[in-house]
């Protein structure tokens, strides 16, 4: 199968993360304040910029990561642009996984721990 380009794995991957932490909230809480709260922390940049920075990536995985932090990014997200940049690449590896190892994907979902 050929590979998309960085843009659409990062376009997937944003889906993918945050439909899987919305199946992690729902499983903690049933206070709707507190599910949005969670939900919101856990998909913003900053905290998918700590992510990747805390990953341990073989070659093939930086290489992506690294180009994924040089896409262009909108004008409107400059503010941020190196957590920004950095939560692309996050996003980007999770759509990849999602499309090309789905076990390296649900490695890291089970080690992923989710608290209130």
């Amino acid at each position: 199968m050929e590979e998309m380009n960085l843009r659409n794995y990062a376009y997937i991957g944003d889906a993918v993360w945050e439909l899987f932490i919305r199946e992690k909230t729902v499983r903690i809480t049933e206070n709707s304040k507190l599910l949005h709260k969670i939900t919101t922390e856990k998909v913003k940049a900053s905290f998918q910029a700590e992510l990747l920075h805390n990953m341990e990536l073989n070659e093939r995985e930086q290489d992506i990561a690294r180009r994924a932090r040089n896409l262009p990014i909108p004008v409107g997200r400059r503010s941020n642009q190196l957590e920004y940049r950095q939560a692309t690449a996050f996003e980007t590896l999770i759509g990849w996984w999602y499309y090309e190892d789905k076990a390296k994907l649900d490695k890291f979902f089970s080690n992923f721990i989710l608290e209130k």
